[in-house]
């Protein structure tokens, strides 16, 4: 069987209407240490596993300067730097990390203002494609952070600005401050949780990132959690990934999966993904 390994495969989408990705993404947290922490343990391949998604189509990329922290933005830029010209790199502000496993939520907008300057030289790019806040702050008043990335917007350092980890009604509250370029909330087969928030950026052209794309069906287990998923899997001769994938792009034109790896076999794997199709009758079943 010939296995198409282009991430153009499965079309392209208009980021903020005048970015041209393709709907194949990459996630850059998993090219960090154990616990999203540090340096992983093979920074040369990591560094390959960056460069080799690029060259099997990808462009865009997702990453955070929560991820490592910094060690995401600084692999990105010492694997890919300088940057293919169709390239967009997406990166978040808004989450501080103590230690390991520790996420903390800081939308204030001194922070923010720091965090993307920060990531403007680690990244070593004038402007951010698209800059996200990581998470709403509950003690920071959410039009107090969104308003500071409109500035940043404004100023020219940040090109368009998307969300994470929103609501609706935190959505709509965004969206009435500033164009909402991008939504990236978990979303897969096991958890729609997000499906009204997904429903709402299917009626606007807003770019949905679905985090976690995989859920408990990738690799390492989990598989009967959907018992239909390892069943056409199996019948199809793939990996339950890449179901989980092909369902994602198929879900909706605007949703624009990002899985991540540091293995150069799950890679490719994902990446055959972009030109699976599923049939009526397989989406039903997964329903």
């Amino acid at each position: 069987m010939n296995v198409i390994l282009d991430a153009a495969a499965c079309g392209q989408l208009a980021l903020g209407g005048d970015l041209t990705i393709n709907r194949l993404g990459f996630g850059a947290m998993r090219i960090t240490g154990a616990g999203v922490w540090g340096n992983p343990p093979d920074i040369a391949m990591a560094v390959r596993v960056l460069r080799r998604a690029v060259h099997l189509g990808v462009n865009f990329i997702d990453t955070a300067d929560a991820y490592g922290p910094d060690v995401s933005e600084n692999l990105l830029a010492r694997a890919l730097y300088p940057y293919p010209a169709d390239l967009v790199i997406a990166t978040k502000g808004g989450l501080v990390r103590p230690g390991p496993g520790d996420w903390v939520r800081d939308g204030r907008p001194v922070h923010l203002r720091e965090a993307c300057e920060a990531s403007l030289k680690r990244l070593k790019r004038d402007r951010i494609d698209l800059y996200q806040l990581h998470a709403p702050d509950p003690a920071v008043p959410l039009e107090e952070s969104v308003g500071e990335l409109a500035r940043l917007r404004a100023e020219g350092k940040v090109r368009h600005i998307g969300v994470s980890n929103v609501s609706l009604p935190e959505l709509r509250r965004c969206e009435r401050i500033v164009p909402v370029a991008a939504v990236q909330n978990r979303f897969n087969l096991q958890d729609r949780s997000a499906e009204d928030v997904l429903e709402h950026c299917a009626c606007r052209g807003t770019a949905f990132l679905p985090w976690a794309p995989l859920g408990s069906s990738g690799r390492g287990g989990g598989r009967e959690t959907v018992p239909a998923l390892a069943s056409l899997a199996e019948r199809r001769g793939i990996s339950t990934a890449q179901v989980a994938i092909a369902w994602l792009l198929q879900r909706a034109p605007v949703v624009v999966p990002i899985p991540g790896t540091a293995c150069m076999a799950h890679l490719e794997d994902n990446i055959a993904a972009a030109a699976l199709v599923l049939t009526p009758e397989e989406l039903r079943s997964l329903r």
